[in-house]
């Protein structure tokens, strides 16, 4: 058999996975112990391990989290208010999912720079298509009218259709007041609000004490 032959089809087809595949069976003594289906099998199988873990590695490139950490990776011994069973979102680009994520003021200020150069109607159709939205800092300041209203179109477009997760430091209670708007904050807020799963957090934050232990040491 021309082995090198063959891997480079392989290499030249893109089919990373089955490549490395083959090229360890060809190194494995008693691979001829298992018959053709199987060892095709094989091959199969890693070509689409190595496949799912490219897709997987753009969706979270694209995400652009602040933190790669996993779900998997929160200690849920701490009393904090976290529910495990609500607490599966790293999670959502493992399971196939488009993320993205968001500070709520750096996509206020790009929807704004948007409108301006005409690429406002492409973002909110990029933000209407991905699985989950996430927006961190959720009412550091209040909003203006035009912020509001944009907040509200974002909204508008995934309600009913994808996830959001928002995350905040100010209680729900005030979320209204820091919108402006009353007309448009009951919009927004029935929309994200109704139907939701809240988790409130309790304690320290986690963070803070990592820094402390850092520091001890």
């Amino acid at each position: 058999m021309l082995v090198h032959p063959i891997i480079d089809k392989l290499q030249s087809l893109r089919f990373f996975g089955m490549r490395t595949a083959f090229e360890e069976q060809m190194q494995t003594a008693d691979i001829d112990q298992l018959n053709f289906e199987e060892r095709m099998g094989l091959l199969v199988d890693r070509e689409m391990t190595e496949r799912e873990n490219r897709r997987f590695k753009t969706r979270l490139r694209k995400a652009k989290l602040r933190q790669h950490a996993s779900v998997e990776d929160v200690d849920l011994r701490h009393k904090r208010g976290l529910d495990k069973s609500l607490f599966m979102a790293h999670k959502a680009c493992q399971q196939g999912h488009s993320t993205l994520y968001f500070r709520l003021p750096r996509l206020l200020q790009e929807l704004g720079i948007a409108k301006a150069d005409g690429r406002y109607d492409k973002i909110l159709k990029m933000l209407s298509k991905t699985r989950l939205l996430v927006i961190d800092d959720w009412g550091l300041k209040p909003l203006v009218k035009d912020q509001s209203h944009d907040l509200l179109e974002i909204l508008e477009d995934r309600h009913g259709l994808r996830s959001t997760l928002v995350t905040s430091q100010l209680p729900v209670d005030h979320w209204h007041e820091i919108i402006g708007n009353p007309t448009i904050a009951d919009a927004i807020l029935d929309r994200l609000i109704h139907n939701a799963y809240r988790i409130n957090l309790k304690g320290e934050s986690m963070r803070k004490k990592k820094t402390s232990l850092t520091q001890s040491k």
